[in-house]
């Protein structure tokens, strides 16, 4: 019998409900880009990454078009993956640095990674109807993720998104609701910490919203809240 997460797995890869990414996923895995033509995409909903027993759940917008919808898998294969497998790595999150292995090798560690939206879509702005759509395999893994101390959300849409899978799978939310801020934390009233960052984007990376340092810090207070 599979367990509730393999089977989301299934059905995440086999998701054909918003006809916009279904068609822009797959154009960009047939159109490809230069530096990766030589590749085979994988131009289908990228299912959540990582460990069936984490403490640390990080919550994404979406796979990167030339990212995880060539690689299948999430935060591989673009720069948000690599500044985002170099923090886990560093706090112990992921088995290997980004810079030392290829992308298939990268493996979380006590830590479940996942997004709002599992297709990459165009200009990376899911609408509010594709949002609601996924939403539903969000709250089957906070149902299913039953070690969970932790969640980190990368970006608004994130942080947006997790508040409302959040309140979907029973979960309580504190008054007044949280803000987001990066570096912010939360403790919801079921004890669960709620972390904020800034996403590791390039447009956060080139123009210093998000420096190596701001990243780091937020990774280290989620592995001093995992193992508290």
């Amino acid at each position: 019998m599979k367990s509730d997460l393999a089977a989301i797995r299934e059905e995440v890869i086999g998701c054909r409900a918003c006809p916009r990414l279904v068609a822009h996923r797959e154009d960009i895995a047939a159109r490809k880009t230069r530096r990766f033509a030589d590749q085979t995409y994988w131009g289908r909903p990228v299912p959540s990454l990582g460990d069936p027993q984490a403490r640390l759940m990080i919550v994404g917008l979406a796979p990167a078009a030339h990212g995880g919808n060539r690689t299948g898998r999430m935060f591989t294969g673009d720069r948000s993956g690599e500044w985002l497998f170099e923090a886990m790595y560093r706090y112990d999150f992921s088995n290997r640095s980004p810079s030392a292995t290829t992308d298939h090798e990268l493996k979380p560690k006590d830590a479940y990674i996942t997004a709002v939206v599992h297709c990459a879509p165009p200009a990376n702005k899911p609408s509010r109807i594709e949002k609601e759509t996924c939403r539903t395999f969000l709250i089957r893994e906070l149902a299913a993720l039953r070690h969970l101390r932790v969640v980190l959300c990368l970006g608004k849409i994130a942080f947006d998104g997790f508040l409302v899978a959040w309140a979907g799978a029973g979960g309580e939310l504190p008054r007044p609701k949280p803000k987001f801020a990066h570096g912010a934390l939360s403790t919801l009233p079921d004890g669960l910490h709620l972390l904020v960052s800034y996403h590791p984007s390039q447009q956060n990376t080139f123009t210093g919203r998000l420096t190596r340092s701001m990243f780091h810090n937020v990774f280290r207070q989620a592995r001093r809240l995992v193992d508290a």
